[in-house]
């Protein structure tokens, strides 16, 4: 196996959304050979050190309820869809973790399920990718949150409450710029149960798509480091998307960790959706979130088969982005902890192992 001189565990990918627009045999072949297409397969992750992350399962609304893009002064907005009723919801949900079961039972020698810290370490030593199976938007769990113990013997560990629309456990942001996160009402009361449950059964909860009163209100409740797995700063984007310097240190004090995210119009100051975004913005948000943060809780966010326009081409390309950090003055042992030592340490404090 070829790798970076720095491995890369990622806080965030939309893989298996992509793979499952396939039929399953399709789905993992295209996993395993790869194609020029989205961001991340098996090829492309050997080659650029992409060693594992949290994989995430996203819902999309309809193509009803996606409504277009909007010009507000001095920059945009694509206002949030519809909400998603739970049996809209779970059988792609199961379809996708089923997928990332697939890939793991037919080639454990490439991909692994994750539960544990342990489970992630065993994987590398394999040279097998650990993925960690991610909830992007609690729509599959219903409000009484019966579902959560089938999903969670799936392999469940992090579940980001809502997605940007709203949802029965919360609200989230839109994708307008510039904005805000402060743009709606906080967790219902469902989602402050979702919260106490996380807590028990040891699940990471991504505020990363929350909107700013549901993120204090889950800082309030939580016992667990706050985590936003693909976020950015907001004082250098101020894209509703991303974390002001206040939400910043929260989630420092609470030990945890904000992924960067790697979406061209999360990083830059005018918010645009443009190819040609250089990498040092995206060195621009890692120094302001240590500097507010400490280095402890930076890591890498990628987004990646999420995101469009990004200044890393795909996975691949990620040890450009390692030696751009060398090149601005972090030393071997910053850029460790922001490409994978900072997520292991935050998933084994949830997750009491």
């Amino acid at each position: 196996m070829t790798l970076s001189s720095t491995p890369v565990f990622d806080g965030h990918n939309d893989l298996l959304l992509r793979l499952a627009q396939h039929m399953p045999a399709e789905a993992v072949r295209l996993f395993l050979e790869g194609r020029d297409t989205g961001h991340l397969d098996w090829p492309r992750m050997q080659t650029g050190g992409f060693v594992g992350g949290l994989f995430a399962v996203f819902i999309p609304s309809p193509e009803a309820d996606r409504r277009g893009f909007h010009r507000i002064e001095g920059g945009y907005e694509v206002p949030v869809p519809a909400p998603m009723d739970q049996s809209r919801a779970l059988t792609p949900a199961l379809d996708m973790i089923g997928l990332l079961h697939r890939i793991e039972r037919t080639h454990p020698d490439h991909l692994q399920v994750c539960r544990t810290v342990a489970d992630i370490r065993a994987a590398l030593r394999i040279g097998a990718v650990a993925a960690v199976l991610h909830l992007e938007g609690a729509e599959p769990i219903d409000a009484d949150l019966r579902a959560l113990d089938g999903l969670y013997a799936a392999g469940l560990r992090s579940i980001g409450p809502v997605w940007s629309r709203a949802n029965a456990f919360g609200h989230g942001v839109p994708f307008k710029f510039p904005s805000s996160p402060d743009t709606g009402p906080g967790l219902t009361r469902a989602g402050k149960s979702l919260v106490s449950a996380c807590n028990d059964y040891g699940i990471v909860l991504d505020l990363s798509h929350l909107n700013e009163k549901g993120f204090w209100d889950t800082a309030e409740l939580s016992r667990a480091p706050l985590v936003a797995s693909h976020s950015n700063a907001h004082a250098l984007c101020p894209h509703a998307r991303n974390l002001t310097d206040e939400q910043l240190r929260a989630i420092a004090d609470s030990g945890g960790i904000v992924g960067l995210n790697f979406g061209s119009y999360f990083l830059r100051p005018d918010g645009a959706l443009n190819k040609a975004t250089p990498i040092s913005v995206m060195l621009d948000h890692l120094d302001h979130m240590i500097d507010i943060m400490g280095a402890d809780h930076v890591g890498l966010g990628s987004d990646f088969d999420g995101i469009h326009a990004t200044p890393i081409a795909d996975a691949a390309d990620l040890p450009r982005l390692i030696q751009a950090m060398q090149e601005r003055g972090y030393d071997d042992s910053l850029t460790a902890r922001l490409s994978q030592d900072n997520w292991l340490r935050v998933l084994e404090a949830t997750w009491g192992e």
